[in-house]
């Protein structure tokens, strides 16, 4: 920097650093980094939370018989263990969701993002997200008291349960098709035009174009929103508690009445278990198991983003 510059740079003394703090910047540096701290510092708090009990659980009941025994009932007398019935539960009613969701969140992204006029997307995409927002209290209350009737209706051989796997895992479906929809278009909405553009000069349709350049180029995008879907799915409660119902038995059947994990802790965490007893204790293995499960299907996502993720000059 040549003398006269340094000459024209006021209160510099020779440097373009600047010599007085701007004390308004660290309080918004303070504020900004307590708001992002704050998640961080909810999980570590969950995690400590869920820690003591579990050890103490676990203390009075082996591994083994966690994980090795299909017989469900801590709350019975004499109680057992045996949590596979709630996995199996929680897989199969998250099975049917993703069913459901990802086919008509993928085809509603195609659409808004592909065929849709901007000002259809501007009306359609808000109201879908819309759906997001509806209490999931309403939507158990809709499976119970309309669809499980519905489908006692159409498809009598079924032989369903008044509560039942197939309504819950449908209508958890429903509710997840926002997070498959939004996430998928927006990561189609960020494709290069360029890339369609390309793909209609060498011939091929929309639908082509769509199916073969624009959804694999948007591939990690679609990933992470499946797998937000799964994760927020296996988490569910009020559905599940409502139309799938509190019955801890080890079926494959989705006609039957069902518990999952999430549905479990809800109805011992309402009164059911004494605090301190092992059947309280039971609520925070089940919750521990649950968030690791959760935990690994979102670093699941964050890996499947990095290893599928383009980038465009």
């Amino acid at each position: 920097m040549s003398a006269q510059h340094r000459a024209t740079v006021p209160g510099a003394q020779g440097s373009l650093a600047r010599s007085r703090p701007r004390y308004g910047e660290f309080v918004v540096k303070a504020v900004l980094l307590t708001a992002a701290m704050v998640s961080v510092a909810t999980t570590i708090g969950i995690v400590i939370a869920l820690l003591e009990p579990t050890v103490e659980f676990f203390a009075s009941v082996s591994i083994g018989e966690f994980f090795g025994s299909t017989d469900w009932g801590p709350l019975f007398n004499p109680p057992a263990f045996g949590v596979w019935p709630l996995i199996v539960a929680t897989v199969e009613i998250t099975f049917i969701a993703i069913v459901v969701a990802v086919p008509l969140g993928l085809a509603a992204a195609i659409y808004l993002s592909e065929y849709a006029s901007r000002r259809t997307r501007k009306i359609f995409k808000p109201v879908l997200e819309v759906l997001a927002g509806v209490p999931t209290v309403v939507f158990g209350f809709f499976a119970l008291t309309f669809v499980t009737p519905l489908l006692k209706d159409l498809f009598p051989f079924l032989d369903l349960e008044a509560k039942n796997a197939l309504a819950a895992g449908l209508l958890v479906g429903v509710m997840i098709i926002p997070i498959v929809a939004s996430l998928s278009e927006d990561s189609m909405a960020a494709v290069p035009n360029g890339l369609r553009e390309g793909s209609y000069a060498l011939g091929a349709s929309k639908m082509l174009t769509s199916v073969r350049v624009v959804v694999p180029a948007a591939f990690s995008g679609i990933v992470a929103a499946v797998i937000l879907a799964i994760s927020r799915a296996a988490g569910e409660t009020m559905i599940v508690a409502i139309a799938g119902g509190f019955k801890s038995v080890f079926t494959l059947y989705p006609g039957n009445e069902m518990s999952t994990m999430a549905a479990f802790i809800a109805q011992a965490g309402s009164g059911d278990a004494s605090v301190g007893s092992i059947a309280y204790k039971t609520i925070f293995a089940v919750g521990s198991l649950l968030f690791v499960i959760t935990f690994a299907m979102n670093y699941l996502s964050a890996r499947m983003v990095q290893k599928y993720r383009e980038v465009y000059d």
